[in-house]
């Protein structure tokens, strides 16, 4: 591994070892589909009425996120199991499998998972699938353009894909923290 991709790597791995992966341990079934206000997005059993905000459901298993298009303004507040759903499926899964020959992952037709367990082993799957992607890019494939599968990013080199990848799962998962802190000092 060249020393480019080996800082790439290890920006994603330390906080995914050192913060965020486990700050999640523990995870229970009530706290991962709390809804901390009303109108809250979350994951739903496929029978359940959503919200007024909800205008469409992303997810083709028994369980289905709360989705609009275009999102409310502004924006909803989204559950634990919402964005873990979010980093699962439209940050890591889509694009492991776009770049890497991950498995299949798409919000529309996604089997979400509907407890904390389940979710964990989507994310930690997605985030291996990533990860190994990632770590088999060399300094070349870091400049070539991404490529179609990424709409606006369709020109931009990889490195800025990984990047952004790296910021985004930082950042939903740290407001996976900062909501487990607030059920643990009884925000329910």
């Amino acid at each position: 591994m060249d020393a480019l991709t080996r800082d790439l790597v290890e920006q994603l791995d330390w906080h995914w070892t050192q913060q965020a992966r486990p700050r999640l341990d523990g995870l229970t079934d009530e706290e991962y589909l709390w809804e901390p206000v009303p109108g809250t997005w979350t994951a739903r059993p496929r029978a359940a009425a959503p919200p007024p905000s909800v205008t469409a459901r992303a997810g083709g298993g028994d369980w289905q996120l709360d989705w609009a298009d275009p999102e409310p303004e502004p924006a909803p507040v989204t559950s634990i199991a919402w964005r873990l759903g979010h980093v699962v499926v439209g940050v890591l899964g889509t694009r492991a499998h776009s770049h890497f020959g991950g498995p299949p992952a798409d919000l529309l037709g996604w089997d979400y998972a509907g407890t904390a367990d389940g979710a964990l082993d989507q994310l930690d799957a997605a985030y291996a699938a990533w990860s190994a992607g990632v770590r088999g890019l060399d300094a070349e494939a870091l400049r070539r353009p991404v490529g179609p599968a990424e709409g606006p990013w369709a020109d931009a080199p990889m490195i800025a894909l990984v990047l952004h990848i790296n910021r985004e799962v930082i950042h939903h998962l740290a407001e996976v923290a900062l909501l487990r802190d607030l059920w643990a000092h009884g925000a329910r």
